[in-house]
């Protein structure tokens, strides 16, 4: 039975008429890391390198400047006219030092000694006798470092360059080698940090339930395979986004103490044929390997969309890679203790070879939290919270309809963020509930000031919403009025109900959509004109109208019949349905849309025209003061004679 889910009533009744598409550029942002270096980057570096082992070379083999080379003649001749005051003898060289401290060198004749060179030159044996004569014999590490490094440095140029490109050779092939391997994450059973137990989910108590038989099977086969059971092999949670079903899988691996592999099945695509398949193969193999254990594939139908859509081909990879899935899937044997969980919040586009007897057999359905869940799951996210004494999340439970586990632990994080922000070491029942508002809605935009004009005008628009919400019986009670910007809305009023609803009515829907055109009616009561405000509100109560003709049966003219599906597909970025009934039926659903959003702007102008003192009044108050809050709200519209009490239960009527 298809049933519309009540959410937090909001109206952000000037909101989205900015045009401006959300920024996905976060999504295209590249995770940091460190680059590979390219060929050229590495044949620079080595050029560098060359040249700077160049440089100490040349710094090495160099002489003091100071020196200046003559010839042995004129040394011999230095010496007898007794100038120079001793020779230095090193290896072929004659290093004379003179009286001036000044220094010259020559080179020695190889066949003979220093003195007998010098004796034939004319330097008699009395002058040698007091001239200082001093022989060095070259030797230690930098001698031999000057010697070597002509035919060494080239060498060791080639070898670290050869070194380099072999290893990135290397490295390329290791990773074509490794290309289609598992990029699953592993979580072993000893791993306290990143261990979940069903403690640390709250709420979902018939999926934990459920989930507990395969915890069971996971701990003792014995007793299920002894009278002959089968556990199934395939597990599939399917819930709407941030409701924790992700958790949940780690959860089961958790209370049955078993390795977990979570890929996504993205991950298993890519634009090599064959890829998907191979790292499906080696994910199972590795699975098999540590039985027990889960394999978790996150977001399924990245891959197991149905097969034969026309769009990629008959053989693409994702059809490949599903197929492998499958094979898999039948191989198991009944006691290889391995289950495959999987989470999906498209379950309608999935494959039926995925949702058939012996594969994901097992459906997991996880609703979105009701009240006393909600309570449960702020508590779990509020234990590493420093949290007032004035908290009460009961009352924050009670404001959050409609929202998932993930959006209750953003909300708790931004309350932290607020108080932190403002320098505060506890998280007050103030933060909380301005929490709220900013995921719903985003965060106040108090830079963006509307002129004295433009906030009247929203004033009127939301005080709009509010009269008829309060005034007609099916309506939501309003909680609070605000003309602060949050978000794109220039403004909005936030309806709860007063407890949780899983079926909506047709008069519950007909208010819904009077309570939408509320704001545009007060616009033109006021100011005798329209503005680009309403144009959400039109939005959203002209698709509640067209869904009660053609999805729900509350047209009388229509009938009880489903004219459209609750998804479509997608093409170039826009819905595209697969109508199923002539252009005279549609033409008739065009007609009943028309007398439904005609009727409720009726309802809307009648409602306002009889409470138009307290429209006035509430309007006027927000424009000085902004925000009104519940209590306010309803001293102020219960002065103008406006009775506000719970609304009795209204069963859902057949026909008009």
């Amino acid at each position: 039975m298809d049933s519309r889910l009540p959410t937090n009533k909001l109206d952000p009744g000037r909101g989205n008429n900015s045009g401006q598409k959300p920024d996905n550029s976060s999504k295209n942002a590249k995770k940091p890391g460190t680059p590979k270096m390219s060929f050229l980057n590495i044949i620079a570096i080595v050029i560098l390198g060359f040249l700077l082992m160049s440089g100490i070379y040349a710094q090495l083999v160099s002489r003091s400047t100071n020196v200046t080379a003559i010839s042995i003649t004129s040394i011999a001749q230095d010496v007898q006219k007794g100038k120079v005051t001793s020779l230095d003898i090193q290896g072929d060289t004659i290093i004379a030092i003179y009286a001036d401290k000044s220094t010259k060198t020559a080179q020695k004749e190889i066949d003979a000694s220093v003195t007998e060179s010098l004796s034939r030159l004319g330097v008699s044996p009395a002058v040698l006798a007091s001239t200082t004569i001093t022989v060095e014999s070259p030797s230690g590490f930098w001698y031999w470092v000057g010697q070597l490094a002509p035919f060494l440095a080239p060498l060791l140029f080639l070898i670290i360059f050869i070194w380099i490109m072999t290893r990135q050779v290397r490295g390329a092939g290791m990773q074509a080698m490794t290309f289609g391997q598992s990029k699953a994450r592993i979580t072993m059973p000893n791993d306290t940090k990143q261990k979940v137990t069903f403690k640390d989910v709250a709420g979902a108590k018939e999926a934990k339930q459920e989930l507990s038989e395969i915890v069971d099977f996971l701990k003792n086969p014995k007793k299920f395979i002894d009278i002959g059971a089968e556990i199934p092999k395939g597990v599939i949670l399917m819930g709407a986004p941030g409701c924790g079903k992700t958790l949940l899988a780690r959860a089961v691996a958790g209370e049955a103490n078993v390795a977990f592999y979570s890929i996504s099945g993205s991950e298993f695509v890519e634009m090599f044929v064959g890829v998907g398949a191979s790292r499906v193969r080696d994910l199972f193999k590795t699975a098999k390997a540590s039985a027990p254990s889960i394999v978790f594939v996150d977001e399924i139908d990245a891959v197991g969309r149905t097969r034969g859509s026309g769009m990629g081909g008959g053989n693409d990879e994702r059809e490949q890679t599903l197929n492998q899935i499958l094979v898999e899937m039948d191989g198991f044997e009944p006691n290889e203790k391995v289950i495959v969980m999987a989470a999906t919040n498209r379950p309608d586009v999935l494959d039926p070879a995925l949702l058939r007897p012996g594969r994901f057999d097992r459906r997991v359905v996880i609703d979105l939290p009701d009240r006393a869940d909600r309570e449960e799951i702020l508590k779990i996210h509020a234990k590493k919270k420093q949290l007032a004494e004035d908290v009460n999340i009961k009352v924050v439970a009670e404001r959050t309809p409609g929202f998932s586990g993930a959006d209750l632990a953003s909300l708790m994080n931004e309350a932290a963020i607020l108080a932190a922000r403002e320098n505060r070491t506890k998280i007050g029942q103030f933060d909380l509930i301005r929490s709220i508002e900013k995921v719903m809605l985003g965060p106040e935009r108090r830079s963006h000031v509307l002129s004295v004009k433009e906030k009247e005008i929203t004033a009127y628009h939301e005080a709009g919403h509010a009269i008829v919400s309060s005034v007609l019986p099916n309506a939501d009670p309003v909680h609070k009025i605000s003309i602060i910007s949050r978000g794109r809305a220039a403004g909005y009023t936030l309806k709860l109900p007063f407890e949780e609803r899983r079926l909506q009515s047709r008069r519950e829907f007909l208010d819904d959509i009077a309570v939408s055109l509320g704001g545009y009616v007060a616009e033109r009561i006021i100011f005798g004109d329209m503005t680009t405000g309403a144009s959400n509100d039109l939005q959203v109560a002209t698709a509640l109208a067209r869904d009660m003709v053609t999805r729900y049966g509350m047209s009388e003219k229509i009938g009880p019949v489903a004219l459209e599906s609750a998804q479509g597909r997608v093409m170039f970025g826009m819905g595209v349905s697969d109508r199923e009934y002539s252009e005279k039926v549609a033409a008739e659903i065009d007609g009943e849309v028309t007398r439904i959003m005609t009727e409720a702007r009726a309802l809307a102008e009648k409602t306002l025209g009889e409470h138009k003192k307290a429209f006035e009044t509430v309007a006027k108050r927000l424009v000085e003061t902004e925000t009104i809050e519940r209590e306010e709200y309803e001293t102020l519209v219960a002065e103008q004679g406006i009775v506000l009490k719970k609304k009795e239960v209204i069963s859902p009527e057949v026909g008009k």
